[in-house]
């Protein structure tokens, strides 16, 4: 392996925005670190949760492509961040003063007080100051040692000034970009002369923390990259023997590893903080960021470094975090096949590996190269079954191989793990359950009686996950279930079953065709529908509400108001208010000054169709034409995508709600694109008058709907098949008959001086006529 040579080219690979640095030598009395995840974590496009075998410490270093770290049950965010080590503070301080005092005046004094706040409480329990408000800590009564008070505050009043060049958020693009820092060189003495005088080992601690802090930031502040001399190291030098190994001790060597790491020594720097990381829990996450490998000669003097072979596992584990998971799992485990460092990086395996499929910008032989990569390197380890936990190897291989279709080598895994899982884990129980089932259903040829009966349990199963019936937590089976879905799908399409097809992944041409709607309409009010049927229909997401309107919206379109009244009382969208008058038409449409112009008398979807229903009778009769055909055709014209009540016909089944054209999808534009509906009428109502004016005004509105048809024709063009309204070629504007026949017959009107005035498309076609 050939490592980055630059830190600058690490975090572009992992930090696409503006991130805040996490460095341990950033650490305040609070702990403040800084922390940067962009996005949150989406772990719905995975089927294999980490938490059923991974120690929940590691829960932030889970593999996550969007963010720095996993963030679905941890909140890294800044906040945090800056809180990370509080309860340890107060903890500490609390069995110090023997539980005397309590941690809510610890918290107010420790984490957010100022230093002239801590004085005040001070000089109050001296005497010095009579009153306190009430909300502030009130010490006097107290039966604590005076000793350790003292000592408290002497520390407590110093440790604040400290956070004026400690505790400041500082913004970061890249590690190396220089920083300011505001270090009082008064204060080292003040710092020197208190570690000098402390008795108490628990304060002097804390004192030598405090130093060796103050001279880190004092040598970034002079930008004094050498070690020769280096106060920082050599404070912590002088004590490190001195005090035990604990929380106060690691923060204080995290100073040390950034020295180091200032001065460009990044394999002392890294194995420092690998120390760190290995620690505790709180320490991981600042330990990780700081943590950077640059080149092979560092990562190797790192490594010679590592005095155990515990330590050399976590320097394996962090480079496998950091870059490179591949090299790492085989480093571990020859090391240590047990050891429990190996889990996390197993997890970040299969999810890495899991993300290349779903990474649309990626290119597909990387991922297919990492498939069989990973296939090899986890199914080698799990069939010597000798890890700590050989059940999750197996399980693994089973899915690479199954990604891999494999599928006769991730069953025989399957069945090896499913003898070694201990079945008192829930969660691992439905890990297996997920992999088994989705690789059940890839390897069915049919779908007959019998594979309807064995799916029956499993689809209920999801089912009651999915709509919160039963919980699992942790559990990742979005992904399983929708692959699932569409696969089971697909066969009974293939075996010409579109009724249950369209169950399992509903599919717009299916609704094309009335009496497929019919059937499954009929399979919805069945009564004794089978164990199958009713779990299947679990997984339907739409409501006779929803396909009654469908055929309501169908039925108008085919010119037949009245065969869709029925329908449209059966749902709730017959008390739909319309967004503006259906009836008005301008010359320009304009939806939004329709929509926003006060409306005398709103009309509801129901009293639309009524009106529209009476309209035609009127027209059969043979009683005022005119005026029932062009309200009508204004109408069809408003209802349709062109129109200014495009809401009459939305829905989440025809999955109408956007804006343009190529939102609505193929098989309904016909339906809810068509114009031609509005030109009949149009031209029905020119024929039944005489006035020239009028006959003027059905020409123009006809041929906006020939314009409308024209476009409709290029959205079906082959080559805007997979075009984007931004992006699809359309054809010339198509004038058509009507605009030839405005110029040729109605140019003495005054509605023809009024097109030319509003229509730049009548203008064009004018001017390509002469």
């Amino acid at each position: 392996m050939k490592l980055l040579n630059s830190t600058t080219q690490l975090l572009k690979r992992y930090l696409p925005k503006k991130f805040l640095i996490i460095l341990l030598s950033s650490l305040s009395l609070a702990g403040v670190v800084w922390a940067c995840a962009d996005y949150g974590y989406d772990d719905d496009y995975s089927s294999f949760s980490p938490e059923s075998f991974v120690d929940k410490a590691y829960t932030p270093f889970f593999y996550s492509d969007f963010s720095t770290y996993y963030t679905k049950e941890y909140s890294y965010d800044n906040d945090n961040s800056n809180t990370r080590f509080n309860d340890q503070i107060v903890k500490e301080w609390y069995d110090y003063f023997g539980q005397k005092l309590s941690r809510a005046d610890l918290q107010y004094l420790l984490l957010r007080a100022s230093e002239k706040g801590v004085d005040s409480v001070y000089q109050h329990y001296k005497g010095k100051i009579k009153v306190l408000p009430d909300s502030l800590p009130q010490l006097k009564a107290l039966k604590i040692n005076k000793k350790q008070l003292n000592a408290f505050f002497e520390y407590l009043l110093l440790a604040k000034k400290s956070e004026t060049y400690a505790a400041g958020y500082r913004s970061y693009y890249y590690w190396d970009e220089k920083q300011e820092f505001s270090v009082p060189e008064a204060f080292e003495a003040d710092l020197l002369l208190a570690l000098k005088k402390a008795k108490d080992p628990f304060i002097k601690q804390r004192l030598w923390f405090q130093l060796v802090r103050y001279y880190y930031f004092s040598e970034r502040s002079s930008a004094e990259k050498s070690l020769k001399d280096a106060a920082s190291i050599h404070s912590f030098n002088q004590y490190k023997d001195v005090f035990p190994k604990n929380m106060m001790y690691y923060r204080t060597l995290g100073y040390v590893a950034g020295r180091y790491h200032f001065a460009g020594d990044y394999a002392t720097s890294n194995y420092l903080f690998s120390l760190c990381y290995n620690y505790s829990n709180e320490m991981k996450i600042p330990a990780k960021w700081s943590f950077r490998p640059n080149a092979d000669a560092d990562w190797k003097q790192s490594l010679e470094m590592a005095k155990t072979k515990e330590e050399k596992i976590t320097l394996w584990q962090l480079m496998g975090i950091y870059y490179d998971t591949e090299r790492a799992i085989p480093e571990i485990y020859a090391l240590d096949p047990k050891s429990e460092k190996l889990d996390l990086l197993l997890s970040r395996a299969i999810n890495i590996t899991e993300a290349g499929f779903r990474n649309y910008y990626g290119a597909k032989e990387d991922s297919a190269s990492v498939l069989k990569k990973n296939i090899t390197l986890i199914s080698g380890i799990a069939l010597k079954n000798n890890t700590g936990k050989p059940y999750i190897w197996n399980l693994a291989a089973g899915y690479l191989n199954f990604m891999g279709k494999n599928y006769d080598a991730a069953a025989k895994f399957y069945q090896t793990a499913k003898t070694q899982m201990p079945t008192d884990n829930k969660l691992l129980m439905a890990q297996y359950k997920i992999l088994d089932w989705g690789l059940y259903v890839r390897q069915l040829k049919k779908i007959d009686a019998a594979a309807e009966a064995k799916m029956v349990e499993p689809l209920n199963w999801f089912a009651d996950l999915k709509e919160g019936k039963d919980t699992i937590p942790d559990l990742r089976f979005y992904q399983s279930l929708n692959e699932s879905l569409g696969v089971i799908s697909n066969l009974y399409k293939k075996q010409g079953n579109p009724l249950k097809a369209t169950i399992f992944s509903s599919y717009h041409e299916f609704y094309t065709k009335n009496q497929q709607v019919e059937q499954l309409k009929s399979l919805l009010l069945k009564d004794n529908q089978t164990a199958f049927e009713k779990a299947i229909l679990r997984y339907y997401p739409y409501q006779l509400d929803d396909l009654n309107f469908y055929q309501a919206t169908v039925l108008v379109f085919q010119d037949d108001p009245e065969a869709a009244i029925p329908f449209l009382s059966k749902t709730i969208h017959q008390k739909d208010t319309l967004q503006a008058n259906p009836f008005n038409m301008r010359l320009n449409d304009c939806h939004d000054c329709d929509q926003q112009m006060a409306q005398s008398k709103k009309f509801t979807s129901m009293e639309l169709l009524r009106m529209m229903r009476n309209m035609k009778a009127e027209i059969k009769a043979g009683r005022n034409v005119y005026n029932n055909a062009y309200l009508l055709a204004n109408a069809y014209y408003n209802i349709s995508y062109y129109g200014n009540n495009r809401g009459f016909y939305i829905s989440s089944l025809t999955d109408t709600y956007g804006s343009s054209a190529f939102s609505i999808p193929a098989p309904f534009r016909p339906v809810y694109l068509n114009g031609k509906l509005a030109e009949k009428y149009y031209l029905m109502a020119r024929m039944a008058t005489k006035n020239k004016e009028q006959q003027a005004r059905c020409t123009f509105m006809a041929s906006k709907c020939e314009r409308n048809e024209s476009y409709n024709r290029s959205y079906e063009l082959p080559e805007n098949k997979t075009a984007n309204y931004w992006s699809v070629e359309t054809n010339p504007i198509y004038y058509g008959r009507n605009f030839s026949l405005l110029e040729k017959q109605y140019a003495d009107t005054r509605f023809y001086q009024e097109v030319i005035a509003e229509c730049g498309y009548f203008r064009q076609y004018l001017n390509s006529q002469h």
